[in-house]
């Protein structure tokens, strides 16, 4: 305070109060205006603590003093703070991947099987309010439905009817979850596993029957063959001159492949000779009987 204002302040009458009321005003000008900010700062920090923002995959339960409210969508919304709280839940479809499982199957061979399950929420409240973990229930309920499927199947049907199991082990997947808000929308087996002596096994039961199959082909192709041999000579008989075209054509078959093989023709009379021979010998020991 400067010396003037000591001398006013000191001074009597109207003058020097009027410059007491002056000087406190900017006092009581600030104490109003915070007492007016800080409730319009509070009023404004619990308007902007409320707000939340939704992605497009999202769904937002409020829970108001623990009870669920309702469900909010996505974009832009608000709760009351302090007395709201509000739980995210992803909407998108979601990869589970199950750990392998060992099992026994009903002929008794031991199996290690993985699994895929594609899941997503269908009802949030549900998914939140009937079961404490959905993620970890859905993952259980694959485990022991994985265990319990592949046990009533044979080891055949397992590897051979591997989507019709998948599609069996979702259906009952999905009955099970159906009550929690959660669609199983596939199963996919995605590897089987089995012992080595089995694997040594079936390679040799498959070596056993494409040997099988290869033994019948040629079995068919050489009577397919004498048939047609049959045939080939039951005309020939008939007609000398095939026979010996059959012959000439022998011998430049064999002339073609340039080997050492020496051939002895003979004439087809001494052929003729022999059987006429040989028929009159039956009919010799025939009037002999």
């Amino acid at each position: 305070m400067n010396p003037l204002e000591s001398l006013l302040v000191q001074g009597a009458g109207p003058t020097g109060q009027a410059y007491n009321d002056l000087l406190q005003l900017p006092h009581v000008v600030g104490a109003t205006s915070m007492s007016v900010l800080i409730p319009i700062v509070f009023i404004a920090f619990l308007l902007i603590s409320g707000l939340r923002v939704l992605q497009q995959y999202q769904r937002g339960l409020v829970f108001r003093l623990g009870k669920y409210e309702t469900t909010k969508g996505p974009g832009l919304t608000w709760i009351i703070p302090v007395i709201d709280r509000m739980l995210m839940i992803d909407m998108r479809v979601v990869t589970q991947d199950i750990e392998p499982q060992e099992t026994m199957t009903n002929d008794n061979v031991p199996v290690k099987v993985r699994a895929v399950v594609w899941y997503k929420v269908i009802n949030p409240e549900r998914a939140i309010v009937e079961v404490a973990n959905f993620e970890d229930a859905v993952r259980q309920t694959a485990l022991t439905s994985l265990r319990s499927v592949m046990g009533q199947h044979s080891l055949d049907e397992l590897l051979k009817e591997q989507e019709k199991l998948s599609s069996m082990l979702g259906d009952i997947i999905d009955k099970v979850t159906e009550p929690w808000g959660v669609m199983v929308d596939r199963v996919q087996i995605k590897d089987v596993e089995i012992p080595q002596s089995m694997q040594r096994a079936m390679a040799q039961e498959a070596e056993a029957h494409r040997e099988k199959r290869a033994r019948i082909i040629k079995a068919e192709a050489e009577h397919d063959a004498a048939l047609k041999l049959t045939e080939a000579a039951a005309k020939m008989a008939h007609m000398p001159m095939a026979m010996e075209l059959r012959r000439m054509q022998m011998l430049t078959e064999v002339g073609a492949e340039q080997n050492t093989m020496t051939i002895v023709m003979m004439p087809s009379e001494f052929v003729s000779a022999a059987s006429a021979l040989v028929r009159l010998a039956d009919k010799a020991s025939a009037s002999s009987d």
